[in-house]
């Protein structure tokens, strides 16, 4: 496979797990016959600095005209001023419309060899394995706003907005991922209160019954979700959510194993590329120390393959050294609890030569 692949490191330890990720991905692409070009391009502060703009139109071409993205971080204290007439995170909201990414996957795995990490016991989230849908383009994030001021009162408006084929698709995206899994599909919503839900509802019910009557569905209330996320993780294969839900949803998930540094995400559309990243920001308190995970990056570059590329058995490879190398007992600092530390390049370098020895 011939394939341009556009870099996007962004700020504070970004440059440094896409570095990683970069070398993985150029392992791969020796080790099984490929050709990877890789193009580097601005987003998020730096962009601001240089540029003036979060997402610079040089920036969204060269995207489009990829086949994926590898995201690093965007954000960080220099740029958080409220006040502000723009913000590196308008860069991320920017991209996501511009490529029509309406769908984020989310996987949460517990990885065996870390199961210590997390803060709930081993018997409730031994073998979990989840799979978030999250709708990523509607909802509340993207409705109309405003503020107004009647009779010396202020106020501020936000509208949750949903349509019929912005559920759909995303509903699609969600069964066709159970088919490949372990064939469950939960819906989460809040129509006991919300009309937008309701619709969300009925939509997702009438796509479920009839295009995936093979597979096990059911409905779960946001907030009865946000418990049960944490008393039976193991029940969920994969949850489809709303913008809001969803944003809340894996947040919460991504604590069960115990580090951010280990979860990767996929933003994906219809067609065209993908944008896949880390879930963790930009730790700019760590930035050019070297002791940044960059696993999270380096299973991201593995959902690039998988999903953009359709090179499973690639990405399975990545997965698989990633599993050997914290079988060896490699830990950076966010996973060490006190022990000895590697590197970020150490880390890179270590799944580098377990890819090779495959």
């Amino acid at each position: 496979m011939h394939a341009k692949i556009v870099l996007l490191p962004g700020d504070g330890i970004g440059p440094e797990i896409i570095t990683q990720g970069q070398r993985v991905l150029e392992t791969v692409a020796q080790k099984f016959g490929h050709q990877f070009d890789f193009a580097s391009a601005m987003i998020g502060g730096c962009a601001i600095d240089e540029t003036g703009d979060p997402l610079p139109e040089d920036t969204v071409k060269l995207c489009q005209d990829s086949a994926a993205i590898l995201l690093g971080a965007v954000g960080g204290p220099k740029w958080d001023d409220p006040n502000a007439k723009t913000r590196p995170e308008k860069g991320l909201l920017g991209i996501r419309k511009a490529l029509d990414l309406f769908a984020n996957l989310r996987p949460i795995q517990c990885h065996p060899q870390l199961i210590s990490a997390s803060p709930l016991r081993q018997d409730i989230i031994d073998g979990t394995d989840i799979l978030f849908v999250r709708e990523l383009t509607g909802g509340i994030y993207f409705g109309d706003s405003g503020r107004s001021t009647t009779d010396g009162v202020e106020s501020a408006t936000q509208s949750m907005v949903y349509s019929v084929p912005e559920v759909e698709r995303v509903v699609r995206i969600a069964g066709e991922a159970a088919r490949k899994r372990r064939g469950k599909v939960t819906s989460v919503d809040k129509a006991n209160v919300l009309e937008p839900s309701r619709l969300w509802r009925s939509v997702a019910e009438r796509v479920m019954r009839e295009e995936f009557p093979e597979l096990e569905y059911e409905v779960v209330l946001v907030d009865a979700m946000a418990m049960h996320l944490l008393s039976r993780p193991r029940d969920f294969d994969v949850v489809v959510t709303g913008n809001m839900f969803g944003d809340i949803l894996t947040d919460e998930a991504s604590m069960l194993p115990g580090s951010l540094g280990l979860l990767p995400s996929a933003s994906v559309g219809a067609s065209g590329p993908g944008l896949y990243e880390p879930i963790h920001g930009s730790a700019p308190d760590i930035a050019g120390q070297n002791i940044a995970n960059p696993l999270a990056t380096i299973l991201a570059s593995a959902m690039l393959l998988r999903h953009s590329l359709e090179l499973g058995e690639e990405a399975t490879a990545i997965e698989t050294a990633v599993s050997k190398v914290l079988d060896n007992g490699l830990r950076t600092r966010d996973i060490a609890a006190g022990g000895d530390a590697v590197s970020t390049t150490e880390m890179g370098e270590a799944v580098v030569n377990e890819l090779n020895a495959a």
